[in-house]
């Protein structure tokens, strides 16, 4: 189970890692009675990531300002989910934004402390140089100043965020937590350091052992959504492309790049990332079978691109539902040598053309895997947002 932004700085708040001061919002006319000072920043409280992208996230300096924003934030929809409260907190310069976490390893059944320089909604980026430490043994501060080390801090930095991973780990150990993250860690120009957002994923099992979590949720009771869209998302009525992704943050930032090179997304579908209350191996296999069906089903996508990043499930795994789908789109045989390369080849022309970046251990085996359904495997973001427009820009002139 998640809980929004505000119910986990609540939970850091008793941990004593910084927060600003903020105020929940229920209704827009809750805000005529704010007591933080201007400016402050509303905030959409949904489950998915990426709401600052979409408008989710506003700065005002008045109430007249700040009654109009959450009208029009409480009627945005973020992939399809609406938020029932508003989190309004005080405006905070940053300097710097880490990103840090505290995750439940399920394939080492360890606890990993992750850390990157680079948070924020620089989600590619914090992937890329993200650093990670795992909990072997019992817990000590060296493990927190281990990964501050190996994430290039240096001076009073090192002290300061290793104290916050700390309190980090002490509260994920406490309430029997999936997932602590803070994404972002402002830095002041001063060193000064504050949780600006937060998320925390509740291990369900161990709910019934903790009353203060299940009255947390309680005061709200917004309702868990689905983490997995009832249907794709439309983007562009134009578009030829079609984004398909596991964790909101990594879809947003495909898009983002699909559009700076000049692509048309018409469609996107994040069938959710490993750090939630259902993942395992075998969710993420059907929810990738479950959103393939969805995608190749969409008419309007000529080319579909399917970005994974998985520590669960090895790639030549996943690479493996790929070519059973498509495969076993095809007249069912008697035996396996009846599928000849003509008709498995002629069988996927008529699907949209796929692109494939998985990023997770066992690739080679998934390259080979998706060689037998002429599906390319690429390794960049970058390589395969540019085959993707390519191909898309193909399908345009052809048709």
């Amino acid at each position: 189970m998640d809980l929004l932004e505000y119910q986990a700085k609540e939970l850091f708040r008793e941990m004593g890692i910084p927060v600003l001061p903020s105020q929940r919002i229920d209704r827009p006319k809750d805000l005529k009675g704010l007591t933080i000072p201007y400016p402050v920043v509303l905030k959409s409280q949904v489950y998915i990531g990426g709401r600052g992208r979409v408008g989710g996230v506003r700065f005002v300096e008045n109430t007249i300002d700040a009654v109009a924003a959450a009208q029009t934030i409480f009627n945005l929809s973020i992939m399809g989910e609406y938020p029932k409260v508003l989190l309004a907190e005080a405006k905070y310069n940053a300097d710097r934004e880490f990103y840090l976490a505290v995750v439940l390893n399920r394939s080492i059944c360890r606890p990993v402390l992750l850390g990157s320089q680079h948070g924020g909604i620089d989600v590619q980026t914090a992937l890329e140089q993200m650093q990670h430490v795992v909990v072997d043994q019992d817990f000590s501060p060296f493990y927190a100043r281990r990964l501050a080390l190996k994430m290039g801090l240096q001076g009073s930095l090192i002290e300061s965020v290793s104290t916050i991973l700390e309190k980090m780990y002490q509260l994920f150990v406490q309430k029997d937590l999936d997932l602590v993250e803070i994404n972002p860690l402002g830095i002041s120009a001063s060193g000064e350091v504050m949780a600006l957002d937060g998320k925390i994923t509740v291990n369900d099992d161990a709910l019934a052992r903790h009353p203060t979590l299940t009255a947390l949720v309680a005061r709200s009771d917004p309702g868990q959504p689905g983490h997995l869209a009832d249907a794709p998302v439309a983007i562009e009525s134009d578009g030829q492309i079609g984004i398909l992704c596991n964790g909101a943050g990594l879809t947003m930032a495909t898009m983002d790049a699909i559009a700076q090179a000049g692509g048309k997304p018409a469609v996107f579908l994040n069938i959710g990332g490993e750090m939630q209350w259902d993942a395992s191996p075998t969710a993420l296999r059907d929810r990738l079978e479950h959103g393939l069906e969805q995608m190749i089903q969409t008419k309007q996508v000529r080319v579909l691109l399917i970005n994974l990043v998985s520590g669960l499930v090895p790639c030549d795994e996943i690479a493996a539902v790929i070519t059973a789908y498509l495969t076993n789109r095809i007249r069912k045989p008697r035996s396996i040598n009846e599928i000849s390369p003509e008709s498995l080849i002629a069988h996927t022309l008529r699907f949209p053309q796929l692109v494939v970046r998985l990023v997770g251990r066992d690739r080679e085996a998934a390259r080979s895997r998706l060689e037998t359904v002429q599906v390319p495997l690429i390794d960049s973001l970058e390589d395969a947002v540019t085959q993707t427009v390519m191909l898309a820009r193909a399908t345009v002139r052809n048709s």
